[in-house]
């Protein structure tokens, strides 16, 4: 079976809500909702990888030492292994709008469990959940 390596962010506002894109018509699960990112070039870091496309995606630059790996989903799809670090970005310059993404908008971390993701975002956003539920926890 092919593997597939893929990176992703969630970048976090001062707020401490989530950016999600949607994914756009023509591409598999479009209209879903995800985070941020993409393949990863032959030859490119995961940070080098996420940084281009989060600048290509939704317009904004993150430096590579801004990233903070948190997990990451190990998915099997019908023809692919889907392999995705998740990193969390709570700096960037500029401001995200939908360059190659149909939408997408800043959720609270409970509201991440309300949209239709793929599969294999699932269990990032329980761990995102659990990283908000330890940081309240007094």
């Amino acid at each position: 079976m092919r593997i597939v390596l893929v990176v992703a962010a969630a970048l976090i506002d001062e707020a401490g809500q989530i950016l999600v894109t949607q994914r756009p018509e023509g591409k598999s699960l479009a209209g879903l909702w995800e985070f941020p990112g993409g393949k990863i070039d032959p030859g490119e870091t995961p940070e080098a990888a996420l940084c281009r496309e989060l600048d290509e995606e939704i317009g904004v630059t993150v430096a590579p030492e801004a990233l903070e790996p948190l997990t990451f989903a190990s998915h099997t799809y019908d023809d692919f292994h889907l392999m995705m670090p998740l990193y969390v970005v709570r700096r960037w310059r500029g401001v995200p709008r939908p360059i190659e993404v149909a939408d997408l908008r800043f959720v609270t971390p409970d509201a991440l469990s309300t949209l239709e993701m793929p599969a294999a975002d699932v269990p990032l956003v329980e761990s995102l959940q659990a990283k908000f539920r330890a940081q309240s926890a007094p």
